[in-house]
């Protein structure tokens, strides 16, 4: 019986402590963006600048967010953008997609992490 009470009672206590890891993994993700600030913008109806708005990321096919001229290479990519798409896109994208423009690297797992946790808080509200 003990055995059982503490299997029930450890996903419930995970899923509490998920929560707050999760925010600080996407506050930590705040500062990593700073980077990425000089190129994008997160808003809804946000301006583009050197790289795209970024809003409504996650599950958008590349280079579809309007008012920007994408690369021929990643108009022709067939990415959709979800975790694992952008985070292996991030730790090189001239690798990831030969003929993008953008050269920024986030090589860095933890902070590629933070990011994206960062940008799916952000680019979803």
């Amino acid at each position: 019986m003990k055995l059982l009470f503490t299997a029930m009672l450890v996903p419930a206590a995970l899923s509490i402590a998920a929560t707050p890891a999760a925010a600080q993994n996407a506050d930590a993700g705040a500062q990593v963006f700073n980077t990425c600030r000089a190129c994008h913008t997160l808003n809804k109806g946000g301006r583009n600048g050197a790289g795209p708005n970024l809003h409504g990321l996650f599950g958008r096919q590349a280079a579809a967010a309007t008012g920007f001229s994408y690369s021929p290479a990643l108009k022709a990519s067939k990415i959709r953008w979800d975790d694992k798409t952008l985070s292996e896109y991030l730790v090189a994208p001239t690798k990831r997609v030969p003929g993008t423009r953008m050269m920024v690297k986030v090589p860095d797992a933890a902070k590629r992490a933070a990011l994206i946790a960062y940008l799916k808080r952000e680019t979803s509200k």
